[in-house]
């Protein structure tokens, strides 16, 4: 636990008691800083400034070849804790430097803000009368500095100025060599033109459905030199904190109309940079009132008569109203126009399930507690040396350092005879717990959960997935695999180009995969009666991929925004949107009954909706 209730005793110097040579403790305002950046080695690198009421100025130079070890420092005013800390003279000036042993807690400097740590490593400790501290510090910053900094909000900005920016990045793309594109926005729309910067639309990274929903909204920042590693990292949809970004005014040679550009700058003069802001965060939590208002008022434009799906094949069929087609004899295909009254489920994720083309069953998608209790099971069993540094892959093998001394083996493919580039990789483990399993699916391409026999090593449990890729867990049909030994892979390791494709990869172990399908069960309406239609889709429908709608929250966010828009929560039957879609009856019969289902297909939701 972070908080503890036995904890040494630290003393803390203030910034005029400082010496040359010394390592101390210490509390201080922020007054300026560098947002982390890649300096001329490989480590990270910011530069903070600090004030505390003894009036006295301290600089410091901060290095880490872990981002996440450095000081997660916001804005100016922000406060600062640091443990030991180098103290050196320079001209005359007394400046501060990481060491050994270095570690911060930041914390905001608003009175009254919650006092919660943001700490650059696991553990620390921060005693009650530490909290007596930062009030103390936050009501001197407040009656003595100035740190309102130079923020707007898109809405605000003008020609010719610099301003730190909050923002949520909704793509991103490589320009030039020393150039990268961001694409954000605040919930506010700039008063000015903007400039669109040119980039091939397969170049783009982010979601094709949103960027053209805030088409209108976003803007485009270009970021130069030292700034661009940092950008490139960037994930979609997290929110940022672009300091100092410069905007201009220019027109192109074949406009009359003059836009704005925003850039921000190579560097670091008046701490130009990016920080990445939690989601608990003040400002960001303020971002998200705009989103969700943006959100109300977007539903009500779009909640119009405009059908919000579109159909992709059999435009020559007509619309059949839902009473002719509960009174008409099964197999059929139709087209309606209705609007969905309820669906099932509504818990959105619990419409994933795994399904079986050859033997048509369904089952729930297993639950990640029980690949856990597989693996540990597995990890009993030591792995067979001598199944070791085959001609087709090399081994590694170690033991853990906990109580357990569990004995891990990872074997790594080779192609001709030769290990490839970590995201070409298929690589095989034994004995590791699902933590370990899941960091490799990070590095590498594919990991396959393995166990050893005497004469070859061997898929695990059939409940157990085959194969894990990215974030996606891969099972088999336990009905109509027949796994074959893992050698059997030495195939695909053999090709021209392995492309360790899953399909492929199942093919050659004698499994049948299943396929992560949405089933739901929507009741459509229109004038003349209600009628029960099945929805099973693998990733048309919403046009999102079934198979990584568990792993992903924008995705399960998207999925909500895309039901609340068809089937929006509280809203009369007038007011529901129309779908339009294609529907297929089917008899299913059995010894005693026979019943007609109907199905959606050939249907995607518009582009646009959400």
């Amino acid at each position: 636990m972070p908080f503890q209730s036995v904890a040494p005793k630290y003393v803390y110097t203030p910034l005029n008691h400082l010496k040359d040579g010394t390592v101390v403790n210490l509390y201080g305002i922020v007054k300026f800083f560098k947002p982390p950046y890649v300096s001329k080695g490989t480590d990270y690198c910011s530069v903070v400034t600090l004030v505390d009421p003894s009036n006295v100025k301290l600089t410091c130079t901060l290095f880490n070849g872990n981002l996440d070890s450095l000081p997660k420092i916001y804005k100016v005013g922000d406060i600062v804790r640091f443990h030991r800390i180098k103290i050196k003279e320079y001209n005359g000036q007394m400046q501060g430097i990481t060491g050994v042993g270095f570690a911060s807690l930041t914390f905001d400097g608003t009175v009254g803000a919650p006092v919660v740590p943001r700490s650059s490593s696991k553990v620390y400790t921060f005693m009650d009368e530490e909290q007596k501290t930062i009030e103390e510090l936050r009501v001197w910053a407040a009656s003595n500095l100035s740190i309102s900094g130079p923020a707007a909000k898109l809405s605000g900005v003008r020609p010719m100025l610099f301003f730190d920016l909050t923002c949520q990045l909704v793509g991103k793309a490589k320009v030039d060599g020393s150039s990268f594109l961001l694409k954000v926005w605040d919930g506010t729309k700039c008063p000015y033109p903007t400039w669109k910067v040119p980039v091939e639309a397969r170049d783009l990274e982010g979601e094709k459905v949103v960027l053209h929903q805030l088409r209108n909204l976003t803007v485009d920042v270009l970021v130069y030199d030292n700034h661009v590693q940092l950008a490139k990292s960037l994930k979609i949809g997290s929110f940022l904190r672009i300091y100092s970004i410069h905007t201009k005014q220019a027109s192109a040679v074949d406009e009359d109309v003059s836009h704005i550009e925003f850039h921000l700058h190579g560097g670091t003069c008046y701490g130009r940079g990016i920080g990445v802001l939690p989601e608990s965060n003040l400002d960001v939590k303020e971002l998200k009132k705009f989103f969700l208002i943006l959100d109300l008022e977007s539903y009500l434009q779009r909640c119009q008569q405009l059908p919000v799906t579109v159909l992709t094949d059999h435009q020559d069929l007509n619309n059949t109203e839902l009473k002719t087609i509960l009174n008409s004899t099964a197999p059929q295909q139709y087209r309606i126009r209705a609007k969905l009254r309820t669906y099932k489920p509504q818990k959105l994720y619990q419409s994933i399930k795994l399904y079986c083309s050859k033997c048509n069953s369904l089952q729930e998608v297993p639950d990640g507690d029980d690949f856990d209790f597989i693996l540990q099971g597995s990890a009993v069993t030591a792995p067979n040396p001598e199944l070791h540094n085959t001609s087709w892959y090399d081994s590694v093998m170690w033991t853990t350092q906990d109580q357990k001394q569990r004995k891990i083996a990872i074997h790594f493919v080779k192609h001709d005879e030769m290990l490839q580039q970590p995201e070409d990789t298929l690589l095989m483990i034994e004995g590791g717990t699902l933590k370990e399993v899941w960091k490799l699916t990070k590095r590498f391409k594919c990991v396959i959960p393995v166990r050893s026999t005497e004469d070859d090593l061997e898929l695990l449990d059939p409940s157990a997935p085959f194969l894990l890729q990215g974030n996606i867990k891969y099972y088999g049909c336990k009905q109509c695999s027949t796994p074959k030994p893992i050698k059997s892979l030495s195939s695909i390791a053999a090709e021209q180009r392995p492309s360790w494709e899953p399909t492929e990869i199942a093919q050659v172990l004698g499994i049948v995969p299943l396929q992560y399908v949405f089933i739901m069960k929507f009741t459509l309406v229109d004038a003349t009666g209600a009628l029960n239609v099945y929805l099973f889709d693998y990733e048309n429908f919403f046009q999102i991929p079934a198979s990584e709608i568990l792993t992903n929250n924008s995705l399960q966010q998207k999925m909500q925004m895309t039901m609340n828009m068809l089937c929006p929560p509280g809203r009369k039957l007038d007011d529901l949107p129309w779908l339009e879609c294609f529907i297929k009856s089917y008899n299913v019969r059995d010894a005693m009954t026979h019943q007609v289902y109907y199905q959606i297909f050939d249907t995607t939701v518009a582009e646009g909706v959400v």
